[in-house]
């Protein structure tokens, strides 16, 4: 009688354990397969007419609130920020958010939601070669072959499509990985404030920063007529800053509090499969072997790199 109590303690131990992870899972899943639908419906509204610039604002505008609440809660009873911390605030918020998402939405003009999708999945080799060139943190040679394996994927989709949309996916292409780029900057350099303000408090500072920089972006460069745009277009905007964006982030950020950063990335590798397979039912976007064997190669090497990470 004595052994049952530890026994049953135990037993809701693991049940609880078990429970915890099976929710973090489904949290990780479902916040990279709403990350993914954003190329999806900014793909849907570029067929009303509307440009980047004017897109991004009207994401950005409506996401503001959000992220505001976002980092207004997360700083409840912290201390105020130093000048020192606004100014990474700042950078991090331009690099990460603003920059990253603009030029994603750019090259969204010009190739498929499939490629920009497997171009931005090489976002942790990017951080490898960053962290390798900024301070000299060694790439093992598994690492390297990894890497080689994903960007070849990366080509096989990219050189079919050149052959079809020629410049226009080359300008895409490059757009895109200038996003990656961007991003992984944003991952390289945010770690010393994270420790230091919190992930939700960061991340709403950087995208409330990110949010006024497109807003104010549009108010420089468009007439404000410009902002008249179909009503598709403000209804897509809206799904895109809830469900695509603001949700995916908290959503993320559960998942890494429950089973941790390398089991969230390693689930969402789904995100790749997800883009893919909304842009063949809603874009009508093509899905051949070309496609199946790039995504393979970028999937296999990403998960090599991660898992060498984590280990």
């Amino acid at each position: 009688m004595k052994n049952s109590a530890p026994a049953l303690s135990l037993k809701a131990q693991a049940a609880i354990e078990k429970r915890t992870l099976i929710i973090g899972l489904i949290l990780a899943m479902a916040g990279s397969i709403a990350f993914s639908g954003k190329a999806i419906i900014v793909k849907l509204a570029y067929r009303h007419g509307v440009d980047a610039v004017t897109l991004i604002m009207y994401r950005m505008l409506f996401a503001l609130p959000m992220f505001a609440v976002m980092a207004w809660w997360a700083s409840r009873g912290k201390p105020a920020l130093s000048r020192r911390d606004w100014l990474g605030v700042l950078g991090l918020g331009f690099s990460g958010y603003y920059l990253a998402s603009f030029l994603d939405f750019w090259g969204l003009q010009y190739i498929s939601a499939s490629l920009e999708r497997l171009i931005l999945y090489l976002n942790p080799t990017l951080v490898l070669v960053l962290g390798w060139l900024l301070f000299g943190r060694r790439i093992s040679h598994r690492q390297a072959v990894a890497m080689a394996v994903s960007y070849a994927g990366v080509l096989l989709v990219f050189g079919h499509e050149v052959r079809f949309d020629g410049s226009a996916t080359l300008i895409g292409g490059a757009l895109v990985f200038a996003s990656a780029i961007s991003y992984a900057v944003y991952l390289v350099y945010s770690g010393e404030m994270v420790q230091r303000l919190g992930s939700l408090r960061l991340v709403g500072l950087a995208t409330t920063v990110a949010c006024l920089l497109c807003i104010g972006q549009f108010v420089v460069l468009k007439p404000f007529s410009a902002a008249l745009v179909a009503p598709e277009v403000v209804w897509l905007s809206v799904l895109n800053a809830v469900a695509c964006t603001a949700a995916p982030v908290l959503m993320v950020m559960m998942a890494i509090e429950r089973i941790g950063s390398g089991l969230a990335a390693q689930t969402g590798m789904i995100g790749p499969m997800s883009t893919i397979a909304m842009g063949v039912w809603l874009l009508d976007e093509p899905f051949n072997a070309w496609i199946i064997a790039g995504t393979v190669l970028v999937m296999a090497g990403v998960l090599v790199v991660t898992r060498q990470k984590v280990g």
